[in-house]
């Protein structure tokens, strides 16, 4: 398996576990994603994407999105989609 980067935490809202994020390239719901930085590393399944509260199916370069995490992330930490 290998990974390519499709954006970087831009913010961490704790009291609801979702992670903002600033995207580089194409993300879709449904994908395996890999969230890494100086203390995250997990692996998930993107549930729903966010663009301004309203739920997007997929999101490119560019987008500010936000997606329900699994665990805490930080800021300046690396999102990867898994490919197959």
């Amino acid at each position: 398996m290998s990974e390519h980067k499709v954006g970087e935490i831009s913010h961490f809202f704790n009291e609801i576990g979702v992670a903002g994020v600033e995207v580089t390239d194409e993300i879709h719901v449904g994908d395996l994603i890999h969230v890494t930085g100086h203390t995250s590393d997990f692996t998930q399944t993107v549930g729903s994407i966010e663009i301004d509260h309203k739920h997007v199916e997929e999101a490119g370069a560019g987008d500010s999105i936000g997606i329900k995490v699994v665990d805490r992330t930080r800021v300046h930490d690396e999102v990867f989609v898994v490919d197959d």
